[in-house]
This record gives C-alpha cells, structure tokens and sequence, in this order.
C-alpha cells in the first residue's frame, strides 16, 4: 500500500471525528449558557482555549461573543479548523483515494461537503444552527458505519480507524483541560452551585453522559467523570479506549516497532494516573503532557508509514 494512500485515508477520518467534534462541542456550549443564570460570567472563550486557535482567532475578530466565536468555528473558510474546512479536507483527501473505500462512504463526504457549503456562504442564522450541527454529527456517524459494516478491515481500514480514534482522543483530553479549568476545587467560586451541571456538559461534550450515568451510577462528580473519560476501557470515547484501538491497528501493520512502543508507554500513563489527585490539582498539566504524547505517537505514525515516498 502507497503512503499518500495511507495518510490521505489517515487525516480523512482525523477531519471527519474533528469536524463532528466540534459540532457537539458548538451544540453543547449552546445549551449550557442557556442552563447557567444571567448572573454567571461563562460564554464562549472555552470553545476557542479547546480548539487551540486563540492567535487565529483574534487575528480576524475582535471580541469572543457567540457571534464571532460560531462563524470561526463553524463557518469561517480562513480558518483551517472550522468545521467547513475540516469537511473540505476530508473531501479532498479521499478523493484521490476514493476507490479504496465504498462508493457510497465517498458520496456520504462529498454530499456533506456540498450541503455544509450551500448553508454556510452567508454564514448560518443562530435559529437553524442546532439542526446544522446535528446534522454533520448524523453524517460523520453514518460515515462510520458504511466504513465499518462495508469496508474490507484491511490496511486502508485500519488507518482510518487509528486516524478516527487518534483525533477521538485528542478531542476528549482538550475538553477535559479546558471544561476542568472552572469545574476544580478552589475556582471561580460563583460556578461552584453549579458543578454538577457543568460536568454534565463535560460527558455531553462526548456524547457520554447516559453511559455514564449506566456504568458508575452514581451522581455526577468530578473524580467519577475523569476515572470514566480517561481510564474506561469499553467507552468509546474514552482515552484509554481509544488508544487500545490505535494498538489493535498498529498490530496488524508492519514495521510497528518504534509507534507501538509510544503508544504503550502512553497507554500506561493514562491507566496509572491518580484520579482523585487531578481532580483537586494537577489536570492541565497532565492534559498538557497526554497532548505532547499524542503528537509524539502521530509523529511516529507518520514517520513510520507517511514518509516513505518522499524519501525516496
């Protein structure tokens, strides 16, 4: 198999899972401003902390209103990691690759992308947005079951399931960073009445809180909800799931010495981390250093299996 085959297929299902990411993110944050009183100083500034696009924000507006903030996310084209774009991408890179993978997954892209673009060319009325995200969450998710249910599981397979969850665990440790900052002991002390709702925003950021509330059963809590979202190994979403199933595609690879081994030591990071600990302190620099060993574990993705034609 090619190498531009594989990381086209790769950063397809990367800029799919971030654009369905960002659309619960958006979708979400809506809907807690609205649960929160008037009185609690809590908008959209979190939205672009998760994102990491604070410089590329301000370069082309001036204030984080929910104005602002929903056009730079959703539908702003100079912005590589709005969702437009992260469809555009996702086009573009299978397109070159589309006869590896069902005719109707190539469809199901190439139709979101032209319907996300009629929408979007004078940007989106804040009445028609929730239907807007629901549905390229709809999309993504039904691009995900024509990929797995007629989709040889081959090596074309299995990067973009790595490529898919790669990006699911790096969404999930950028929310927990940024949505744990004002949820902690001993911050912003007018959420704290208000802690359990906001936590709840955490798990549906991910599309977690009814599962949640099915494996631990117990109310919502901040320790209660990093255990699950880091350590859990049947959610989906979960960090550690995730990385179990970067592993499990790595395995049927070749050459997956030096990834394996990063993906490993990460695996065991996660899994040893104190809970109970980060929640009372320490969470964003540990979210900083998962974040560095992610990019270490695509970095060596990408020079184990991207690079081979370019050097040669």
């Amino acid at each position: 198999m090619l190498s531009r085959v594989a990381e086209h297929l790769y950063w397809m299902a990367r800029y799919m899972e971030r654009a369905e990411g960002l659309a619960r993110l958006v979708n979400v944050n809506s809907n807690l401003v609205l649960d929160l009183p008037r009185s609690v100083t809590f908008g959209w500034e979190p939205l672009i902390a998760i994102t990491g696009s604070e410089p590329a924000f301000f370069e082309l507006y001036d204030e984080m209103d929910e104005k602002s903030v929903t056009r730079f996310l959703i539908a702003d084209r100079r912005n590589p990691g709005s969702i437009l774009s992260c469809i555009q991408n996702a086009r573009e890179n299978l397109r070159s690759t589309r006869d590896l993978v069902p005719r109707e997954a190539w469809e199901q892209v190439n139709d979101l992308y032209l319907h996300a673009y009629d929408r979007l060319r004078g940007g989106i009325a804040k009445s028609k947005r929730y239907d807007f995200l629901r549905g390229v969450i709809h999309s993504s998710q039904l691009l995900n079951g024509l990929l797995d249910g007629t989709m040889s599981h081959d090596e074309a397979y299995e990067f973009i399931r790595m490529g898919r969850n790669l990006e699911r665990a790096d969404v999930t440790t950028r929310i927990l960073d940024v949505r744990s900052a004002d949820l902690l002991p001993g911050r912003r002390e007018e959420l704290t009445p208000f802690e359990n709702i906001q936590w709840m925003s955490v798990l549906k950021s991910l599309t977690a809180y009814q599962m949640y509330r099915q494996n631990v059963r117990v109310r919502v809590r901040g320790a209660d909800v990093l255990r699950f979202l880091l350590q859990d190994r049947e959610f989906p979403r979960a960090l550690h799931f995730c990385l179990d199933q970067v592993e499990a595609c790595l395995h049927d690879l070749p050459r997956n010495d030096a990834p394996l081994r990063s993906v490993t030591r990460l695996q065991r990071k996660v899994q040893e981390a104190d809970v109970p600990e980060l929640a009372d302190e320490g969470l964003h620099e540990f979210s900083d250093q998962i974040q560095l060993e992610l990019g270490q574990v695509h970095e060596q993705i990408s020079n184990t299996y991207f690079l081979l034609d370019r050097a040669a």
